[in-house]
C-alpha cells in the first residue's frame, strides 16, 4: 500500500512536520498522523519488521518537533507578553473564550498544565506563550512541554497500534475511493469551517447592537448615581496588565448568581474583559439583562480602548483585590476612588501618564 511506503520512507519526517506545525499554530492533522504513523508501523511488525524502536524513534522526533515549535511561542510570550497572547488567540476558531480559559487553568496548576494541554482543544495553543508571559522558567517549561508532547504522541500511536487493522481496512477503501473520498472529506471540512465562521457571525452582529463605547462611559462618570463598572479579567490577566479602569470593581461571571442575587437591578452596570470583542462581558451582560437588570452593557474595547481614547487608568496597588459581590462594597469603593477628572482631547499627557506610571508603551496597548 502507498501509505505505508510513504511512512516506511518519510515518517519521521512527515512526524516531525506536523507536530512541529500544530505547535506553531497551523491547521495540521498532528494527532491523526500520529495515528496512522502508529498503524503502519505495528503492521510492519506484523509482517517481520521491528516494533519497539521504530516507535521510539517516532516518539523522540515527535517530542523535538513540538517542544521546537512550542518554544517560538514561549519566548514570544516572554518578550512579548500580553500582546503575543492577542496575536496567537486570533489563530483559533474559538479565539473569543479560549485565551480566559487557558488562564484560569494556569492560575490553578501552573507549568504543570502543560503535562495535559495538548489534550484540550485551545488550551496549547495559548498556554505556551502564556507559560513565557507568567515568567516560567526555560529549564521547567521545556521539561513539562517535553513530558506533555511526550505523552500526547504515546496516547496517538498507541491508538494507532490497538486499531492497525480497522485503520488499514479503512485506507483500503479510501483507496478504492480515490477522488471521491477526497472531496467527502473536503466538503466537511468546508461546512465545519463554514458553520464556526457563520456562528462568530451571528454573535458578532448580536454584540453590536447592546454595547457601551470609552467616551459614552466617561461621560456618565458625572452623573448621578455613578453606574457599576465590572472587570471580569482573571487575576492572571491583571498580573500581565496591572492597570484598570478608575472605579472598577474585579468580579468573576462564575460568581453571576451572587451578584445578582445582591445587586439593584435599576442601577446601570458596565462590562468589561480582556477577551477579544467582550465576548465573556457580552456573556455576563445577557445573563444579567435575563435576570433583571435593565441596563447591563459591554465596554466596546475593554481597558485597551479605555487606554487608547487617552483616559487615566490605575495601577491595581491602588485598589487591591477587592472582589464585587455586594451594593455596599460599591459605595465602599466610590469613596476611596474617585473617579478620573481628564477629557479625552487631554489623550497625548494620558500617553505620559501611562508611561510614568510603568506602563511599557504609554496608551498604546
Amino acid at each position: 500500500m502507498l501509505l505505508h511506503q510513504l511512512v516506511d520512507r518519510f515518517g519521521p519526517a512527515i512526524v516531525f512536520i506536523n507536530v512541529m506545525g500544530s505547535a506553531l499554530g497551523l491547521p495540521v492533522p498532528a494527532m491523526p498522523t500520529m495515528i496512522i504513523v502508529g498503524a503502519s508501523v505495528a503492521l510492519m511488525a506484523v509482517n517481520g519488521g521491528a516494533f519497539w524502536p521504530p516507535l521510539l524513534g517516532v516518539l523522540c522526533v515527535a517530542v523535538a518537533g513540538g517542544v521546537l515549535g512550542d518554544l517560538v511561542w514561549f519566548q514570544g510570550g516572554r518578550r512579548y507578553g500580553d500582546k503575543t497572547l492577542k496575536t496567537i488567540c486570533k489563530l483559533s476558531l474559538s479565539r473569543d473564550t479560549c485565551v480566559k480559559k487557558t488562564e484560569r487553568f494556569f492560575g490553578r496548576w501552573g507549568v504543570r498544565v502543560l503535562l495535559v494541554a495538548k489534550f484540550i482543544p485551545g488550551l496549547s495553543l495559548v498556554s505556551v506563550p502564556l507559560a513565557g508571559a507568567m515568567g516560567v522558567k526555560l529549564r521547567s517549561f521545556i521539561a513539562h512541554d517535553g513530558a506533555g508532547i511526550a505523552l500526547w504522541s504515546a496516547v496517538g500511536l498507541t491508538i494507532g497500534v490497538i486499531f492497525a487493522a480497522q485503520l488499514e481496512m479503512v485506507f483500503a477503501m479510501i483507496s478504492q475511493l480515490g477522488r471521491q473520498a477526497v472531496m467527502v472529506l473536503a466538503v466537511l471540512l468546508a461546512i465545519y469551517v463554514t458553520y464556526r465562521w457563520w456562528r462568530r457571525r451571528a454573535l458578532m452582529a448580536t454584540l453590536e447592537k447592546a454595547r457601551i463605547s470609552v467616551d459614552e462611559l466617561y461621560a456618565m462618570m458625572n452623573d448621578q448615581p455613578l453606574p457599576v463598572i465590572f472587570d471580569i479579567r482573571s487575576p492572571e490577566k491583571r498580573m500581565l496588565d496591572p492597570f484598570t479602569i478608575p472605579g472598577s470593581l474585579f468580579a468573576d461571571e462564575r460568581d453571576l448568581a451572587k451578584i445578582i442575587e445582591n445587586y439593584d437591578k435599576s442601577r446601570k452596570v458596565v462590562i468589561y474583559c480582556s477577551c477579544p470583542n467582550e465576548v465573556s462581558a457580552a456573556w455576563m451582560a445577557k445573563t444579567m439583562r435575563n435576570a433583571g437588570f435593565r441596563d447591563v452593557v459591554p465596554l466596546t474595547g475593554g481597558l485597551d480602548a479605555w487606554r487608547l481614547a487617552g483616559f487615566d487608568v490605575a495601577t491595581l496597588t491602588e485598589f487591591g483585590e477587592l472582589v464585587a459581590t455586594t451594593p455596599e462594597e460599591v459605595a465602599e469603593m466610590a469613596a476611596m476612588c474617585p473617579w478620573p477628572v481628564k477629557s479625552a482631547a487631554a489623550s497625548s499627557a494620558g500617553s505620559a501618564s501611562l508611561h510614568e506610571a510603568g506602563f511599557p508603551h504609554g496608551d498604546r496597548a
